[in-house]
């Protein structure tokens, strides 16, 4: 039984309330173990996810936020670097799931979010599975 790690950026409470459903029951029905811990915005998850990485209790990481794009270049900053950040980390070995929505508006990310449609967090969650599943493969 492995132990991921959920690591939510708690924008928007109720689409992040969406994705963790998702990611906890995908994670569920595997048949392994999770926890969630909480970040100010997308930006800082990349950081959390390397420093409980350093602690060898996780064997993979889910990456949840919502980032919906305003009036300005903020959205392509937190969604190219956030999106960035992880993909280094995975680079480096590491199992992770991205479920970070970067959409146009609320109604396009309470689609990806809903466990009845897209249900991206629980494709997130499959997605860390798969490639912890690679990673002892390879490992």
């Amino acid at each position: 039984m492995a132990k991921l790690l959920i690591v939510e950026a708690r924008f928007y409470d109720h689409l992040n309330d969406l994705l963790l459903e998702g990611a906890r029951a995908a994670i569920e029905a595997a048949g392994h173990k999770h926890e969630t811990i909480t970040v100010p915005g997308a930006l800082e998850i990349p950081g959390a996810v390397a420093l409980a990485a350093e602690t060898g209790l996780y064997d993979g990481f889910v990456a949840l936020g919502v980032v919906i794009r305003g009036e300005t270049y903020h959205f392509e900053i937190v969604a190219g670097e956030s999106a960035r950040g992880l993909m280094a980390l995975s680079m480096d070995g590491l199992a992770i799931g991205n479920g970070i929505l970067t959409t146009e508006d609320e109604a396009q990310a309470l689609t990806r979010a809903r466990k009845s449609e897209k249900d991206k967090g629980g494709e997130a969650a499959k997605a860390a599975l798969a490639m912890m599943a690679l990673k002892a493969r390879f490992g």
